[in-house]
């Protein structure tokens, strides 16, 4: 029995010897299959400097330059609208009429007490004229003089009180026609006519002014910290164009004037605005569209061809030839593409080799067979000519 037990263990042992040695084979011949296959042949190019404008692109968000609420500055009965809902109004047209009658009455009250001050302070400066010649040759008695003066000097008072009230109420009869502050478009009207309204009552209707408009967009702190410091001190206005949500360009471009100042604290980003012409109202006030902002002056910034750059899930990527002449794959973040190249924003630095053609093939940190691309065949010729 223990004659059969070691006669088993003795063949289990020699199986597992023959398929260790059959491992060892295949190993060795697939290694040297590798090592007699021919490393992929790929062309290498250094990454270059270029003058960029950086853009930054954004999305943002049209904003009226004016937003006025058309409130009642009196208290009546809405009387009387001249517009319809959603028209194009100018600056001073008449929008509403709250019933005038009680104002008008209390301007013409006010226009006759002027009229009647004034006829009595026209007699009082007759009857004072006469006194001082009489006083004057002793025919009547000072004191009686310093009455009329009083009386002239308290009819001027009297006047000039009458004059404001009437100033007053025909202010007040002129807030019954209640006009548009600023050109601009009409909205929704809050309050329909016959209701009694008054400056506590709320806004009657919303005007937006409609020619310029303004756009807000944000930027992360640090692409603004770029742009400001490419810039310099020509950092005044920047040229921004704009983009509705369909992708169509909008006509004209605008410009970037006005920059917030602080960081938003949740976002990391920097507000700023830019004014964009409307002349045919096509940019409504409340529109979320994109925008792309240029820098003023050009910076010395690190390229890659297009051909060069692959992506996958992660992101996008190259293969750098690093130190030992071997591809390693370098995942990379870009800042919009600029002709053939894309603009290198984080992963490579200007003298970086990268493999431009035969990327298929290659596997990282495995052999490749080498070739200067024709930019790096004209370096070498400028090199050897300036020696």
């Amino acid at each position: 029995m223990k004659k059969h037990i070691v006669i088993i263990i003795l063949l289990i042992l020699a199986a597992i010897g023959v398929r260790f040695g059959i491992s060892m084979f295949n190993g060795i011949k697939s290694a040297n299959e590798r090592k007699q296959m021919k490393a992929p042949e790929v062309v290498v190019d250094t990454i270059k400097e270029d003058d960029i404008i950086r853009e930054y692109e954004s999305p943002g968000r049209v904003v009226a330059k004016y937003r006025v609420d058309v409130l009642a500055r009196i208290s009546g009965y809405l009387q009387k609208s001249y517009f319809k809902e959603g028209d194009y109004v100018k600056a001073g047209q008449t929008l509403f009429l709250i019933e005038p009658t009680e104002y008008s009455n209390a301007a013409n009250v006010a226009a006759a007490d002027v009229k009647n001050l004034k006829a009595q302070l026209a007699y009082a400066e007759k009857q004072l004229a006469r006194a001082e010649e009489l006083v004057k040759n002793d025919y009547i008695a000072k004191s009686q003089y310093d009455n009329l003066l009083s009386q002239r000097d308290s009819l001027r008072a009297q006047l000039a009180s009458a004059q404001a009230r009437y100033s007053d109420s025909n202010r007040n009869l002129s807030y019954t026609r209640v006009k548009a502050p600023v050109d601009g478009q009409v909205g929704i009207i809050d309050v329909t006519l016959g209701n009694f309204v008054s400056p506590s009552a709320g806004p009657l209707t919303t005007l937006n002014s409609t020619n310029p408009m303004y756009v807000t967009f944000s930027l992360e702190a640090s692409d603004y910290n770029t742009l400001v410091t490419s810039d310099g001190a020509d950092a005044k206005t920047r040229k921004v164009e704009l983009y509705f949500s369909g992708g169509e360009k909008y006509a004209y471009d605008g410009t970037q004037d006005f920059t917030d100042n602080k960081i938003d604290q949740s976002t990391g980003t920097v507000t700023l605005r830019a004014t964009f012409k409307n002349p045919n109202n096509q940019l409504l006030h409340g529109e979320f569209v994109n925008v792309k902002l240029y820098a003023n002056k050009p910076v010395k910034t690190p390229v890659v061809p297009l051909i060069a750059v692959q992506e996958n899930q992660a992101g996008k990527y190259v293969y750098k030839i690093d130190e030992k002449n071997l591809p390693q794959l370098v995942y990379i973040k870009v800042a919009g593409q600029h002709g053939e190249n894309w603009i290198i924003k984080e992963g490579l630095k200007a003298g970086d080799k990268i493999i431009t053609v035969g990327i298929q093939k290659v596997v990282p940190n495995q052999p490749v067979a080498i070739k200067m691309s024709s930019n790096e065949i004209q370096d070498k010729i400028d090199e050897a000519a300036k020696k």
